[in-house]
């Protein structure tokens, strides 16, 4: 099982995402002899799990049935353990497109927190291209080596435990691309430059606060770096729902009421009114936008290496 190469059928070691809704999933490892409790039951590896394909629907044993999926960095992204705050698909997307990333790319990070970015910026750089990532907390460091050699993605990542504002990322002239989600990302724009390749290389930093933003382009500027903007990206989420609306009175109706003197206020009158607008009532389905949306989440500052 790689996250960067599809296996059909389920390993022992592998990691996969047990499936029970569009809302609620879960990762699990596989192990020979280990059980997985779930709401409908329990799923037990050897049997139910192990030589199964990727896909497949699996009973539980209170009869219910869960699918079993095979890891990608999108799923992970919803699905991994919270070391740190994450970047989600929405700003994922962008990063990816505009550091102008492809197979074979060269890529520095920092930090790598959850490394939910991570496994995205490897997916799209394999199976030539290599991830340098930097973390400044060793737990995290070491978990995150952890996980990527069991996502089988090791070889296409180096994950330092360094401050990268002090000690840079370890490489020099060679990335195609450099990004930055640290609290003071304008102390690493000099180790960023130094980093990329000796032209037109790009880089990108989040900050989820203004006055950040304000600091990082001030040094951007500073080291030379050219094509600076900055974007916010606002992920506005609708339901498909079933809409009941009344069918327009073009006049018949009231006029109707106006000759015979109705008087809307009286109850039997209104309740007499609303059965009759009842009936003229049309069904369909649209889209309707979410009550309370996830707002901002960060700003994201992209320049160019002159």
């Amino acid at each position: 099982m790689s996250f960067v190469e599809y296996g059909d059928t389920i390993k022992d070691g592998d990691t996969a995402i047990v499936f029970l809704g569009h809302e609620s999933m879960f990762p699990v490892k596989v192990q020979h002899g280990t059980v997985t409790q779930t709401k409908y039951g329990v799923i037990r590896h050897s049997t139910d799990l192990i030589g199964k394909k990727y896909g497949s629907k699996v009973t539980c044993s209170k009869g219910g049935w869960v699918f079993i999926l095979h890891p990608t960095p999108e799923l992970w992204t919803m699905n991994l353990p919270h070391r740190t705050q994450i970047l989600y698909s929405t700003d994922i997307s962008i990063i990816t497109m505009m550091l102008e990333l492809k197979p074979g790319s060269i890529v520095c990070e920092s930090g790598t927190g959850s490394g939910s970015l991570s496994h995205a910026l490897i997916r799209t750089v394999a199976p030539t291209g290599h991830l340098y990532t930097v973390e400044f907390h060793q737990q995290r460091a070491e978990k995150a080596r952890e996980e990527f050699r069991e996502h089988g993605v090791e070889h296409l990542v180096t994950v330092t435990n360094q401050d990268v504002c002090k000690n840079g990322f370890g490489v020099s002239n060679i990335a195609d691309a450099v990004f930055l989600d640290i609290p003071s990302p304008w102390e690493a724009i000099g180790h960023a430059k130094s980093a990329l390749k000796v032209e037109g290389g790009r880089m990108c930093s989040f900050s989820p606060c203004i006055e950040q933003v304000q600091r990082t382009c001030l040094a951007m500027e500073e080291y030379g770096f050219t094509e600076i903007n900055t974007l916010e990206i606002l992920l506005r989420v609708y339901n498909v729902r079933t809409i009941s609306l009344q069918i327009p009175d073009l006049g018949k109706a009231a006029e109707n009421n106006s000759s015979t003197g109705f008087d809307s206020s009286s109850p039997a009158d209104q309740g007499s009114l609303c059965a009759n607008l009842q009936q003229g009532a049309v069904q369909f389905k649209s889209g309707v936008p979410l009550r309370e949306v996830v707002g901002h989440t960060g700003y994201l500052t992209f320049a160019t290496k002159s």
